[in-house]
């Protein structure tokens, strides 16, 4: 029965994402917690700069409703190699709602895969949309 709710794979590895969470595990390790988002995000660009991951910030991702562009949109931190959302947050602990901003995320896009980088205590998620 289709749901319409992807079905999320969290153990996927593969070294695309590896190599982002690496760049993430530095940018904790120079700043630790307690900076904003902001902070984090500046210092995970100039990471991805230095490893070589190809990235774009700050993503514009359109919602379509029966084939029409709404108005209202979602922002992406960042887009990595074309094909995985890193969003980014600075919080003592995450909650459902990061969660499904991500796979909102992943709807949007129909890319598979999506990391939520939560700098406040150095955690990470990868969700993998299968079919």
């Amino acid at each position: 029965m289709d749901t319409g709710i992807p079905r999320i794979d969290t153990d996927m590895k593969d070294p695309q994402t590896h190599t982002i969470i690496g760049a993430a595990m530095e940018v904790h390790r120079q700043l630790g917690p307690g900076f904003l988002e902001a902070v984090y995000q500046e210092a995970l660009a100039l990471e991805f700069t230095a490893r070589s991951i190809a990235f774009v910030p700050e993503v514009e991702l359109p919602v379509f409703y029966k084939g029409q562009r709404l108005a209202c949109s979602y922002r992406a931190d960042f887009v990595c190699y074309d094909s995985v959302i890193a969003e980014l947050k600075a919080l003592q602990s995450l909650t459902g709602i990061e969660k499904a901003q991500v796979l909102n995320y992943l709807k949007a896009t129909r890319l598979e895969r999506g990391l939520l980088l939560n700098f406040g205590y150095l955690t990470y998620s990868l969700y993998k949309v299968q079919e």
